[in-house]
């Protein structure tokens, strides 16, 4: 197991508003002089001016760190240092990124030594892209919102999906390092959005298997559906810990197999994910050796054949469906016939094979 710690250097947490902040409190920056003077940041700005993201405040709580001032940086690099170095970390996840200046960020993640991952919660991938230059990666939220539109409802668009794949490969400079998601503390969970663990299943094992570092979030192999902060921020201990779910049972074989494949290719990890089929309900990717197959239709979905004719398999090839452990053949030109079924015959890994087929050359 490696240890990631999640760290935020640009704002502390205050008390009150803005004028009852007491900075003697703001250990070891206990100086006004060490903060940006108070300025809310408005929508607007997210669009239209950097410096004010930078250089105002999310809420009138949460007082704004200079991170351009050369004591806050020294400071700073000599902490991250010895928190890496005392508790022995693998890797950071950095919070709102987006609001320090880059040129700050190179000296913290010399002085860190680790992996990095950034959070920057913005969806543009022109705009997000650009800072994987001063970190290692980033929270791939260019692909979540599409994720998240293809999956919510049924008329979801999978080519725009299959479009956000594409770009985000072509303009990231390192897409296997960035965080796949489809949830996290800051969104509302999918079941709060559609409330259908068919669909949920296929949207967590796309976050396995269709690239980059697969993050799940605490509660989503529990069926948590809280909406927005903070109700989706449920105890998770009051789900005592089950690994009796079937959401439980997709995240430990999607993860299996991709574990299996990652010991098997030095090459998994960098390599490209493409897409295989797309139609107005189904997207199937191929990365590696891995092929999946996925759908949006969710428990109402009538049976429907998929033929995958550009999966890269050899004529009258064996093949194998991991999560039911089923035969396949494809046909003398290399064709796959996929049976796509509705409903649910039982919980537990049996239910992927209707939702989802994984194979494995």
């Amino acid at each position: 197991m490696y240890l990631m710690v999640d760290v935020v250097v640009n704002h502390f947490g205050g008390v009150g508003n803005s004028s009852e902040v007491d900075y003697r409190k703001m250990y070891p920056f206990d100086s006004r002089d060490y903060f940006h003077p108070y300025c809310e940041i408005t929508s607007e700005d997210y669009h239209s001016d950097q410096t004010a993201v930078e250089q105002c405040w999310l809420t009138a709580s949460l007082p704004d760190v200079d991170t351009a001032n050369i004591y806050v940086i020294q400071t700073y690099s000599d902490w991250i240092k010895s928190l890496v170095n005392v508790f022995g970390v693998d890797g950071l996840r950095i919070d709102t990124v987006r609001h320090v200046e880059k040129s700050f960020w190179p000296g913290f993640k010399s002085a860190a030594g680790v992996f990095t991952l950034g959070e920057v919660f913005d969806g543009d991938v022109a705009y997000t892209c650009p800072y994987q230059e001063q970190l290692d990666g980033l929270l791939n939220y260019p692909l979540y919102y599409y994720v998240l539109q293809a999956f919510r409802d049924t008329d979801g668009s999978m080519s725009s999906l299959a479009f956000a794949l594409t770009t985000v490969l072509d303009s990231c400079r390192d897409p296997s390092l960035l965080g796949a998601f489809s949830e996290n503390h800051d969104v509302p969970r999918f079941l709060s959005q559609r409330n259908d663990i068919h669909v949920q299943m296929n949207v967590i094992t796309f976050t396995i298997l269709a690239g980059g570092i697969p993050i799940i979030y605490q509660g989503q192999e529990q069926g948590f559906f809280g909406g927005q902060d903070p109700s989706n921020r449920e105890a998770l201990w009051n789900s005592e810990y089950s690994t009796k779910t079937p959401l439980y049972s997709v995240i430990a074989s999607a993860n299996e197999i991709r574990n299996h494949e990652v010991f098997s290719s030095s090459e998994y990890l960098t390599a490209n994910t493409s897409v295989i089929f797309i139609d107005d309900h189904h997207i199937a990717l191929r990365k590696g050796q891995i092929v999946s197959l996925y759908s949006n239709e969710g428990i109402n979905a009538t049976r429907f054949n998929i033929t995958l004719t550009d999966a890269g398999f050899q004529r009258n090839q064996p093949l194998i469906e991991i999560l039911t452990c089923a035969n396949s053949t494809t046909d003398a030109k290399g064709s796959l016939l996929v049976s796509v079924q509705q409903g649910l015959p039982q919980f537990g890994t049996e239910v992927v094979r209707y939702l989802l087929t994984v194979m494995v050359v």
